[in-house]
Order: structure tokens, then C-alpha cells, then sequence
């Protein structure tokens, strides 16, 4: 298992910060929506720039569209970096491909739900080398929730290939699938709602580099 989990660095707080005001454009997307099982909520094969997600460069790392995909790099030891589309559900069913491009198989990737601001959502987490995890941020404290390490888990293909990751968010529970076998679930009230995103950590080694590709989110 995985002893150590980091904290958020104040440096993506830094860089995120500005990020956070796109949820002040949720408003755009208030409605209903389909209230059936299975129902597609929103889809992403990343191939239009202007769909929405952060596009953001600095030293320290970067969020942007690349080729078709959503690529996300983390140059700073033990951070963070995520990106949102700016929008709000509650339950949800999100799933998407992800594959590591470059970097440290000692690293964390997966999806986020329930967003609410740069201090406060859920996280659903793989790393190329095999290890997973569930967890919230709570005012800027970060927590796992299941297991209490990450926990190692042959579901998870190592290194460059690629994981379809599911992530299920619906009332309490949250739920871990990769490569369509289930892994971990745990229960959690503290958020019913927000944005979904998806994130990249780097542990000691930087350079960490993700490549997200064919994003779906549904009803569960």
C-alpha cells in the first residue's frame, strides 16, 4: 500500500484560484435533466477547444487541449492540477479513458465530482502503478475516505496503457470502476452537487503527464 498521501500544494491553489470563478457561470446551465437511468448528461471527446475546460500554462504545469484529448501536466513535486468545465449536477455516472504520457509511474490521475470551489469536492484517484483511492477535500484539507491508504489493485494497467475510469457519485455514495471491475466504494454527505473535473498529481518526481480522452457523464 501507499503509506503517504499529499496535500494539496498552495502553488495549484495559486494557479486555480482564477479557475474557480467559471462556476459562477453554472447558472447557464440550471435546468432538467433527464431523469432516466443511463441518460447521457454530457460528453466530451475533447476534439472542440472551446468546449469548456480550463486551458492554463505556467511553469509549474499546465490544463489544455491537445490533439484531440485533454492533457494535463504537473512540473511541481507533490501538487495538484485539475480543470472543471463549468458545470453543476448531482448524481452522476462519469467516465473516461486515461492514459499516462510521459512522467513517474508513482503519480495519481482520476476524476473529480460534487465540485464546489478549489477547497471543497470529492476525488476518485488510479496511479500507474497500480494503486487507487477515494477521497474529499474539506476547506482545503484533503482526506482519503477508501480506503485509508491507497490500497494496490490488479484492475489497474501499469504504466503508458490506458484505464477507463468510472467514477459514480450518486446520494452518498461514492464508487471506484476501472477497466470494468470494481474496486471500491465508500459513503459521504458533505456534498450533494457541483461540477465534475478531472486531476493529475505527481508525488516527489514532477513531470507527471496525462492525456484524457472520450469523457462521458450520465445519470447512474
Amino acid at each position: 500500500m501507499k503509506s503517504k498521501f499529499k496535500f494539496l500544494a498552495p502553488i495549484t491553489f495559486l494557479v486555480l484560484f482564477s479557475l474557480a470563478c467559471n462556476l459562477s457561470q453554472i447558472a447557464q446551465f440550471f435546468g432538467e435533466y433527464p431523469d432516466v437511468p443511463g441518460a447521457l448528461l454530457f460528453q466530451d471527446g475533447f476534439s472542440d477547444p472551446s468546449s469548456g475546460w480550463d486551458r492554463v500554462q505556467s511553469q509549474e504545469g499546465m490544463t489544455d487541449y491537445e490533439n484531440e484529448k485533454y492533457r494535463i501536466v504537473v512540473n511541481a513535486s507533490n501538487a495538484d492540477y485539475w480543470s472543471n468545465p463549468g458545470l453543476y449536477f448531482e448524481d452522476v455516472q462519469i467516465e473516461v479513458d486515461a492514459l499516462l504520457n510521459a512522467g513517474p509511474d508513482d503519480n495519481d490521475f482520476g476524476i473529480l465530482c460534487r465540485y464546489q470551489d478549489t477547497e471543497n469536492f470529492y476525488f476518485l484517484i488510479i496511479s500507474s502503478d497500480g494503486y487507487y483511492g477515494i477521497g474529499i477535500v474539506v476547506d482545503g484539507h484533503q482526506k482519503l475516505l477508501e480506503p485509508p491508504q491507497m490500497y494496490h489493485s490488479e484492475a489497474i494497467n501499469p504504466g503508458g496503457s490506458v484505464n477507463h475510469i468510472q467514477a459514480i457519485c450518486q446520494g452518498p455514495r461514492l464508487a471506484l470502476t476501472v477497466n470494468g471491475e470494481f474496486i471500491a466504494e465508500t459513503y459521504d454527505s458533505t456534498f450533494s452537487s457541483g461540477d465534475i473535473g478531472l486531476i493529475v498529481g505527481s508525488f516527489e518526481q514532477p513531470g507527471v503527464d496525462v492525456l484524457f480522452d472520450n469523457l462521458s457523464v450520465k445519470n447512474p
